[in-house]
């Protein structure tokens, strides 16, 4: 492939370009998905194509193909190049420019025990019609549908800096969903662990089957449970729950160009600014953030990002406050940081790169002999949810409202019944001040998310979050209708 970048960079180099690079991807997934006890679908698609952005005068140019051959490559590079020109045309009040980066040639291969791509689909259909009809063995269980997804990506990229790269990561992503209907109540249930970079290995530890039962019953049992009661309450909220939160009120916030305004239309921007970080006080003593994109497993550890940034582990938000944010090469000069910090990336060959949410988790406790009942036993009246729901925020990122997959009432010290329809409302840092308590290490756990859409047009993007189990004083609770 070297031939073709060695190719590219050049004629963006004579054009006069202060940067440039080629990414080449190839991408193949595998899917399996049912409904009720029927298969509804097997499928394998691949996807290569490459992409080209030039820097020249200030502005980018960027141009994509799927045919790769000298020619093309040639023309490509060459369209990206008027591109740049073309825009350089129009004023800017910043004219972009990258912060300065290291060469570095590498070839890298994420975690797969077992291979995916050559598990039979029969196998792969077999456990997904199983678990449904276990799910479906339940009464007043009406409908199950579930699906097992498996991507690997191998990026190739070459730069001006002097970076080649050869890059390839696996993940697998499984789902099930039961519903039932009691009377004119219906609820569901589903399986909450996310996506892993892993290979069929994760699905095997899922334990998708042995867990079916119990989800289909919760299910049940949600149906005929009490309504949200409303008022200010406590919350306990599980890793699972908690993953959604910190991404919607932590992850996106502290994207850099997001707090620049360049992303306002998709999901909002920030209220957070540069001058805040080193002072703003995010949340309680006891709250640390960590961006770990080099995490086993992350599904945002991929090495290098879109930029050619080796990626690496700091801390966001320290003893409550925050230190850091999230960034890429075009984004730190113009907040006068000297270097990014890894976090641009493209979803496919034919996007641009942006920023994006790294692997970004909630530390556990210090002590690891506080379990989660124990942080139950500290409560007189609050809820304890299980998983993700429903969730709103607003544009900049301040209020929001979640629900949540399973719910419990906590009365003196102990989860005495199932609740329905629960809903919280808070603002972030008042949310993440009112943190009192969180769970040992031993009870962290990460979780994938597969599906984090932003940008115009739309990118989907990968990601890992974490946490161990919290607990959380005087939140609104209840007045949502869902």
């Amino acid at each position: 492939m070297k031939e073709f970048t060695d190719l590219a960079l050049d004629i963006a180099k004579n054009a006069g370009a202060d940067y440039a690079d080629m990414r080449i991807v190839e991408e193949r997934q595998n899917r399996v998905y049912a409904v009720r006890r029927s298969l509804k679908l097997i499928d394998e698609t691949e996807n290569f194509g490459y992409g080209i952005r030039v820097l020249l005068n200030g502005a980018w140019g960027f141009a994509s193909n799927t045919r790769l051959n000298k020619d093309e490559v040639a023309k490509t590079a060459e369209l990206a190049v008027s591109a740049a020109r073309a825009s350089a045309k129009v004023p800017k009040d910043v004219p972009a420019r990258m912060a300065p980066e290291s060469a570095n040639t590498e070839t890298l291969t994420g975690p797969c025990q077992e291979d995916p791509f050559q598990v039979p689909n029969k196998e792969k259909a077999e456990l997904i019609l199983t678990a449904l009809d276990t799910i479906l063995n339940v009464p007043n269980v009406v409908m199950a549908w579930g699906f097992l997804q498996f991507v690997r990506t191998r990026r190739i990229i070459a730069n001006t800096d002097g970076s080649f790269l050869d890059l390839t990561n696996t993940f697998s992503n499984p789902m099930l969903q039961a519903v039932a209907v009691v009377g004119t109540e219906s609820q569901t249930r589903s399986y909450q662990g996310g996506a892993r970079q892993a290979g069929f290995e994760f699905i095997r530890n899922a334990h998708l089957v042995g867990n079916a039962k119990k989800w289909a019953e919760e299910a049940v049992l949600k149906c005929g449970a009490e309504d949200c009661p409303a008022g200010v309450m406590d919350l306990i909220l599980d890793p699972d729950h908690l993953a959604l939160t910190m991404h919607e009120s932590v992850g996106h916030p502290t994207e850099l160009d997001r707090i620049l305004g360049w992303e306002a239309n998709m999901a909002g921007r920030s209220f957070i600014n540069p001058e805040m970080v080193g002072k703003l006080k995010y949340g309680s003593g006891l709250v640390n953030f960590t961006v770990n994109n080099i995490l086993e497993g992350g599904l945002g550890s991929w090495f290098y990002d879109d930029d050619g940034v080796k990626m690496k582990k700091f801390p966001i938000i320290k003893d409550g406050v925050l230190v850091s944010l999230g960034t890429t090469r075009e984004t730190v000069p113009i907040i006068g940081w000297e270097n990014s910090n890894g976090c641009c990336r493209a979803d496919t060959f034919d996007h641009f790169p942006i920023n994006r949410i790294p692997n970004l988790y909630m530390e556990p406790g210090t002590d690891d002999s506080v379990k989660p009942d124990d942080l139950i036993a500290g409560i007189d009246k609050g809820i304890y949810i299980e998983g993700q729901g429903s969730f709103s925020i607003d544009q900049m990122r301040n209020n929001f409202q979640f629900g949540g997959d399973m719910f419990w009432l906590i009365e003196g010290g102990k989860k005495t019944k199932p609740l329905k329809k629960v809903t919280y409302q808070a603002q972030t840092t008042q949310f993440w001040g009112s943190c009192d308590g969180i769970a040992g290490k031993s009870y962290w756990r990460p979780h994938g998310v597969m599906n984090c859409g932003k940008g115009e047009p739309m990118q989907i993007m990968k990601m890992t979050h974490g946490a161990s189990y919290a607990r959380f004083r005087n939140i609104n609770v209840g007045g949502a209708k869902i």
